[in-house]
């Protein structure tokens, strides 16, 4: 299993049977090859889709479906289509239970930068801010360091926000650490991971308690 599967993996069981939930782009998309068998949910789009289905495998694709970062999808039983203001009054009207998002950066009280680097080409925001705002619960997966091995988890963002104190759960391949009042709480580790190598590539403080569970 590589290290984005097995982020996905562990954000999968965030989910509740029931809710509606929106996927960002790159880790979150792999989230549904996890749910829980019997796990029922709405997989939402901006683009105006509400249950979209498994993830597309190579040879199936239909050119007319595609999800809001131009992935192809496929459809669940019951799946609806409509415009992008009845999608947008969706998530700004709080419809949205969990929206998964990624993230370049992520601050200590729960600020998010995920769209751009200055100077580098980002296609736009997208439904970012939107998602980050409004969902009842944002959910940020996401490697727990940069390429060159930067801490991605920081006192404080340095790129521009996508929104403030958005994030209430943060999933590596390394950890599960929730955003609380008190600051970053570590609620669990990954298996062969110890929590010196965590606090090591974290550059916020690590609250933690007790024995801290495995996933």
């Amino acid at each position: 299993m590589s290290f984005k599967e097995k982020i996905a993996e562990r954000a999968a069981r965030e989910i509740e049977s029931g809710q509606v939930i929106n996927l960002g782009i790159g880790i979150p998309t792999m989230i549904l090859d996890y749910l829980p068998q019997g796990t029922e949910v709405l997989v939402q789009s901006e683009n105006g889709i509400l249950g979209i289905g498994p993830r597309c495998r190579g040879g199936t694709e239909d050119r007319t479906l595609i999800d809001a970062g131009a992935n192809y999808v496929t459809l669940a039983p019951g799946a609806s289509f409509f415009d992008s203001a009845v999608s947008f009054a969706l998530i700004r009207g709080g419809r949205v239970d969990v929206s998964f998002l990624g993230a370049l950066e992520v601050a200590a009280k729960g600020d998010l930068a995920n769209w751009i680097i200055p100077g580098k080409m980002a296609p736009g925001i997208g439904g970012g801010m939107e998602l980050a705002q409004k969902a009842k619960k944002v959910v940020v997966t996401t490697s727990h360091t940069t390429r060159d091995g930067e801490p991605k988890i920081l006192p404080r963002c340095t790129l521009p926000l996508t929104a403030r104190g958005c994030v209430k759960t943060i999933i590596t391949e390394l950890a599960v650490i929730d955003v609380t009042p008190q600051g970053l709480m570590l609620r669990e580790l990954a298996e062969g991971t110890t929590l010196e190598e965590v606090r090591e590539k974290t550059a916020a403080p690590l609250l933690y308690e007790g024995e801290v569970e495995r996933f």
